[in-house]
């Protein structure tokens, strides 16, 4: 799938920048997995040092879709790691972004995926079954909800109301 860079549908989209149905997620994540650019409609969780919703999420078929995570910017574990991300890859999702951070990297980096997250830390989660799914997050500012669609590449990441 070609995926058109986002400086590109900035550039073609100035009235929905304006509008607010295009938005520009801050330049806050580090870029891993083998996908350099990803697009996708967006599915969300929200968690914090728990990764199980995250693993629930990513148990499902992706068809396509970009799991956008808020683990409420936690800089103390990882809320994905190189099992998940397999897990991801194997099950048709194309990106997963965590506002926190993840773990296993050269792991991350073999799959045919694309990960944007703040950091890297080599904790692992909780499991205690907590977390949420399909709800509206706030990631820096940035209203994203299901079925928005995201786009990502080495300049940045977008969300978007509506497939661009």
């Amino acid at each position: 799938m070609t995926v058109t860079a986002t400086t590109d549908l900035c550039d073609a989209n100035e009235p929905k920048l304006a509008d607010g149905s295009l938005r520009i997620l801050p330049p806050l994540y580090r870029a891993w997995g083998a996908r350099a650019h990803f697009a996708g409609p967006v599915a969300t969780a929200r968690c914090f040092e728990d990764n199980s919703v995250v693993r629930a999420s990513l148990e499902e078929p992706g068809r396509g879709r970009v799991l956008v995570v808020d683990g409420g910017g936690g800089l103390r574990c990882g809320l994905l790691g190189g099992n998940l991300a397999v897990l991801a890859q194997d099950n048709g999702w194309v990106g997963v972004i965590v506002h926190g951070c993840i773990r296993d990297t050269v792991e991350i980096d073999a799959c045919a995926i694309g990960v944007r997250a703040l950091a890297a830390h080599p904790r692992k989660s909780d499991k205690r079954g907590g977390g949420q799914r399909g709800v509206t997050l706030e990631l820096a500012g940035v209203r994203i909800a299901p079925g928005q669609w995201c786009y990502a590449d080495a300049d940045g990441i977008l969300i978007s109301d509506t497939a661009l």
